[in-house]
C-alpha cells in the first residue's frame, strides 16, 4: 500500500492513503485530535475511576495513540495492558518519517516509541512495569476478544466511508461484550448511523465536543445494568 507523508494544521504529521483517499489522522491536527479523543474524552475519563486498566486500541497505525497513553499513564501512576490490532503494520523507514521525535520532544520517550514498533508481534511486551503492550496482528473482524475484559476502547479505524465493514451492528455487539460494565469507546466519528449501531448495541452514548476540525466526536459507556 503505497503512503504519502502529510503534515497536518498543528505541525505533526500524518499519513495519506492515496488508494482509499483517506489519513490516518486528521488533517486538522493528528496531535490534537489525538489528545482530545483519546486521551481527554477516553483515558482521562477512564482513570478518574480506575487505576488498573485494560485499553483495546483498533488501529495501531503510527503508534501516536499509544505513545501518548505512555506518559499519561506514568503520570497518574495507572497500571495498563495496552492491546492494539494492526494487520498491516508500517515500514520502519516510513515510521521514521513521521517526525514525532520532534513532536514528542523527549528522547527517552521517543525510544519508547521506537520500541513500541519493534515490538514483536501476538505477545504482550512489558516496556515498563506500569505499561505492557499486546501488538495483535488480526483485523477487528478476526479478534475474539474475552467478554467483559476492556476497560476502554481506541476505536481509530478509517471512516465509515472508506472501510464499511468495521462499522457494521456485530462488530459494536463484538465490542460491546469485551467491554467492561463502566468501561468505554471512543473515538472521532459522530455520524447518525454509528451511534444507533452503538445504542443498539447496548452502549449509551454521549455527543461531546470534537477536536480541531469537527463539531462533535462519541463516547460510549457499557452500563452497569443491562437495559
Amino acid at each position: 500500500m503505497h503512503l504519502e507523508i502529510r503534515q497536518t494544521k498543528d505541525g505533526s504529521n500524518t499519513l495519506y492513503v492515496p488508494e482509499l483517499n483517506e489519513h490516518y489522522h486528521s488533517v486538522h491536527g493528528a496531535l490534537q485530535e489525538s489528545q482530545h479523543v483519546f486521551i481527554q474524552h477516553g483515558l482521562a475519563h477512564v482513570l478518574e475511576s480506575r487505576k488498573d486498566i485494560k485499553i483495546l486500541e483498533v488501529g495501531f497505525g503510527t503508534g501516536l495513540n499509544a505513545i501518548l497513553t505512555f506518559p499519561f499513564a506514568l503520570a497518574r501512576k495507572a497500571f495498563i495492558q495496552y492491546d492494539t490490532l494492526e494487520k498491516y503494520p508500517l515500514a520502519q523507514e516510513v515510521v521514521a518519517q513521521l517526525n514525532y521525535d520532534q513532536l514528542i520532544l523527549n528522547p527517552e520517550l521517543y525510544d519508547v516509541f521506537l520500541q513500541m514498533h519493534q515490538a514483536p508481534w501476538n505477545q504482550p511486551v512489558s516496556l515498563i512495569p506500569y505499561f505492557t503492550l499486546q501488538k495483535i496482528h488480526e483485523t477487528l473482524e478476526e479478534f475474539c476478544p474475552p467478554n467483559a475484559y476492556y476497560d476502554l476502547v481506541y476505536f481509530d479505524a478509517f471512516a465509515p466511508d472508506k472501510q464499511p465493514e468495521l462499522w457494521a451492528d456485530e462488530v459494536f455487539a463484538k465490542l460491546f461484550r469485551a467491554v467492561r460494565p463502566g468501561g468505554v469507546l471512543v473515538t472521532y466519528c459522530a455520524k447518525g448511523s454509528f451511534k444507533r449501531s452503538l445504542k443498539a448495541a447496548g452502549f449509551e452514548t454521549e455527543a461531546l465536543p470534537g477536536p480541531p476540525g469537527k463539531r462533535e466526536m462519541t463516547r460510549g459507556t457499557k452500563p452497569f445494568v443491562a437495559a
